[in-house]
């Protein structure tokens, strides 16, 4: 049977198609096999472990278009690390390589050399579409950063609305930061509609895989009983789980609860513990009730002494309680020389930051005379 030019023009294509097709199969099977050698001297699988042997197998098989392999020579690059220079320029090169491939962590990685202008010109719109790419493939950190794309304005008009969707996509894959996000997104009614109902579960989400700052929120919502039944008890849960990852405010709340007992029964020594934690932190508002403690004799010895030096360091970070405290001790000499000067000043600078009491002192002391 003679064929028409025609069918005999399709068969060439065909079989031209065909023989492309197997020619890539075979390239990828090879770039698989050059891979899996690079991962057999990086780990020692049956050979002596040889960073340099694996680094070769590796170029070889990004060479010939394994992404996987041109992600890793990307990444060791930037690092500098497994016998690679240190060459932002180069990792660019190879993610680049591997974005055209589709793979989503060169798509995020090279989307952060954009923003950050690392080994590349710094363009945070390309920076914005390597995320979508990445974050469209599912990459939780992508749709994180294009979410704050989105809400920064950063490479993409600015839209809250678009940086809550993204933000809620990385949160609904259990990515604890964004459900924080998400959760005061809520609580705010920045992008979504205003619901602390919402804002609690997100910061229940969060929480529970043990993010400081959510479980502080979450005590705070049972505090106060928005959004959830208040629950003093379950507020102080919450605010201990939180200080005792180091949170300076949830050690602030933590040891008013115990100063009021609030949910918790009434210890002055363990609220006094938990201002001291915040305190030394640079809490201003603990370091204002440590002083205040010391003043007092409230859950320790009273020290004179030791007051005027937290109330000095709370007054001088603004805390207004703090610096009238800190000119009455001036004025009395109680734990310190007697100076009428800095009486004046630190009751002075209460009263300029509103501090009423602080007013009432200015002129029963008649500290405008000095």
């Amino acid at each position: 049977m003679v064929l028409s030019a025609s069918a005999a023009l399709l068969v060439l294509v065909v079989a031209g198609m065909l023989h492309i097709r197997a020619a890539r199969r075979e390239r990828k099977a090879y770039a698989a096999s050059l891979f899996n050698l690079g991962r057999t001297y990086q780990f020692g699988d049956g050979v002596t472990k040889d960073p340099v042997k694996a680094v070769e197998w590796y170029r070889a098989a990004a060479e010939q278009g394994h992404s996987g392999a041109q992600r890793l020579l990307g990444c060791w690059h930037i690092l500098g690390s497994n016998g690679v220079q240190e060459n932002p320029t180069e990792a660019a090169r190879w993610y680049r390589k591997a974005v055209k491939q589709g793979d989503t962590l060169s798509q995020y990685a090279l989307g952060t050399q954009y923003a950050n202008g690392v080994g590349v010109p710094r363009n945070p719109a390309e920076a914005a579409r390597l995320y979508r790419l990445a974050a469209e493939g599912g990459l939780v950190l992508a749709q994180l950063l294009l979410g704050e794309s989105y809400y920064l304005g950063k490479g993409v008009r600015k839209d809250p609305t678009e940086a809550a969707r993204w933000y809620r996509m990385a949160a609904e894959q259990g990515f604890a930061d964004a459900q924080f996000i998400v959760g005061h997104m809520y609580l705010i009614g920045d992008g979504v509609a205003k619901d602390a109902t919402e804002a609690a579960r997100w910061f229940r989400m969060a929480a529970e895989q043990g993010l400081a700052q959510t479980q502080f929120n979450l005590g705070n919502m049972y505090h106060t009983g928005e959004g959830l039944a208040k629950d003093d008890a379950e507020a102080v849960r919450w605010y201990r789980l939180a200080a005792e990852q180091g949170l300076a405010d949830a050690q602030f709340n933590l040891g008013r609860m115990h100063h009021f007992g609030a949910g918790v029964a009434t210890d002055e020594a363990e609220a006094a513990r938990w201002y001291r934690k915040a305190a030394e932190q640079g809490h201003a508002a603990a370091q204002c009730l440590l002083g205040v403690a010391y003043l007092n004799g409230l859950g320790m010895t009273k020290d004179s002494t030791e007051a005027v030096l937290w109330l000095g360091k709370a007054a001088r970070q603004g805390e207004a309680k703090a610096q009238c405290l800190l000119g009455y001790m001036y004025y009395n000499s109680d734990g310190v020389d007697k100076d009428y000067a800095q009486a004046k000043r630190w009751i002075g600078e209460a009263r300029k930051n509103g501090l009423e009491q602080a007013g009432e002192a200015w002129d029963t002391l008649e500290l405008w005379k000095y």
